[in-house]
């Protein structure tokens, strides 16, 4: 039996959502790009196509570019993605408000178009990895839900005395300095070093595969949580695409769902806490770097999170990226330290967010319900809209590698 707190029937979280909630505060002046589902047609199989956004006008609309580029890992390796993305021809499919209206369409009432195209998760041969620990509100409640062993109900009390003796204190300390591993020797003194700490504070960033390629979900898409977990949350993040030089090429937002209370009995499982069938929502499309939009955009941006529950409850929170530990450089160089990514990778770059307010009994803290609806949104990379159901009832993941191959092999794109 589920110990997650079920939805009513036909119960919405939160007022409809508008097609602008999807794109930048900029619109279209960036160059967005993603991947959306071609509908099955005479003489036409179907299948994911990479598509770039263009402004509205006689040459405006969503552009299928997979004649040229027909995986998004290859745009990306491309010498210049940005201006390939917006000069390739390609062939349009609709108008951009139709692709948003059909990709939300789900999570406002209504039933996707199935003759419509609507967006897909924006990667496809990239490798799916992520930073953790990467701020130092984050690090504390890491600490806690190590002491807790996933018990939410002391992570209050755990909370009061770890913040008691760190303070604010980690905020202004530079992983791996000489003051970092000093207040490393004072906690071990104390007894209270954690694992968390040593990539939180130390040298070596913590980095891990959060899902298989071509696993993750898109905007619009339910995303998923195990049955068994009874503390668990959003995480909004800022995610680079990077291509197979190691070059950062563009960025998009994330939501690591993670299960704090399964990580929290221990940090062996991890694998179990975090890949789970529609764990991993990236999108909602990719905004590639070019005049308006550059890496320095990505160290500023602010990512807001916004929790619609359907009995009511609305959480809201901020990720700031001005306030990371890590530069993101140092992020890509610390994941391609040891690895080689031939296909490119996206990086989740960890998060700010870390929610306390109780939903249930006192001192439980959030965990989410099924049918709350989780939307995470920043000026520069648009919108990602997600609802949560439970991870084994998601829609199966079957389109794997084969298929995709297969697929691309009907349609006559590979060798291309």
């Amino acid at each position: 039996m589920s110990q997650i707190a079920a939805a009513p029937a036909g119960a919405e979280a939160g007022a409809s959502l508008s097609t602008s909630s999807i794109l930048p505060a900029d619109g279209l002046i960036g160059t967005l790009v993603g991947r959306v589902n071609l509908p099955a047609s005479a003489g036409h199989p179907g299948g994911p196509a990479v598509v770039a956004l263009r402004a509205e006008g006689e040459r405006g609309g969503v552009f299928d570019l997979s004649a040229t580029v027909p995986t998004m890992s290859a745009l990306l390796d491309m010498a210049e993605p940005a201006t390939a993305a917006r000069t390739i021809a390609g062939t349009r499919l609709c108008s951009v408000d139709a692709l948003l209206s059909n990709t939300l369409a789900a999570l406002n009432g209504g039933q996707a178009d199935a003759a419509l195209p609507r967006l897909l998760a924006p990667c496809d041969l990239q490798v799916v990895k992520a930073c953790g620990v990467t701020f130092a509100t984050s690090l504390i409640e890491r600490v806690i839900e190590e002491q807790a062993r996933g018990d939410a109900s002391r992570a209050q009390g755990l909370r009061a005395q770890v913040t008691a003796l760190i303070g604010e204190r980690l905020s202004d300390i530079r992983p791996g300095s000489r003051q970092a591993m000093a207040l490393k020797a004072l906690l071990q003194e104390k007894g209270l070093w954690s694992q968390y700490l040593e990539v939180g504070i130390g040298k070596d960033a913590e980095v891990f595969t959060k899902a298989p390629v071509l696993a993750s979900v898109g905007c619009g898409q339910d995303i998923g949580i195990r049955s068994d977990s009874a503390w668990n949350n959003p995480e909004p993040e800022v995610v680079l695409a990077v291509n197979s030089r190691g070059g950062i090429v563009g960025a998009a937002l994330g939501n690591d769902v993670n299960l704090r209370d399964i990580e929290g009995r221990s940090a062996l499982l991890l694998g179990k806490a975090k890949d789970n069938n529609a764990s991993c929502a990236i999108g909602p499309f990719i905004r590639l770097f070019d005049a308006s939009f550059t890496l320095d955009h990505v160290r500023q941006e602010t990512v807001n999170l916004r929790v619609d529950g359907p009995d009511g409850f609305v959480l809201k929170g901020i990720n700031t990226m001005a306030s990371i530990s890590r530069d993101p450089t140092d992020l890509v160089a610390q994941t391609l330290a040891a690895h080689q990514y031939p296909d490119g990778f996206m990086l989740f770059l960890g998060t700010l967010f870390a929610p306390i307010e109780d939903r249930g009994q006192p001192g439980g803290g959030f965990t989410h319900h099924l049918g709350d609806r989780v939307s995470i949104q920043s000026q520069w990379l648009g919108g990602l809209h997600n609802r949560v159901t439970l991870s084994e009832q998601a829609t199966p993941w079957t389109f794997g590698l084969r298929a995709f191959m297969a697929n691309l092999a009907a349609r006559g794109l590979l060798g291309t």
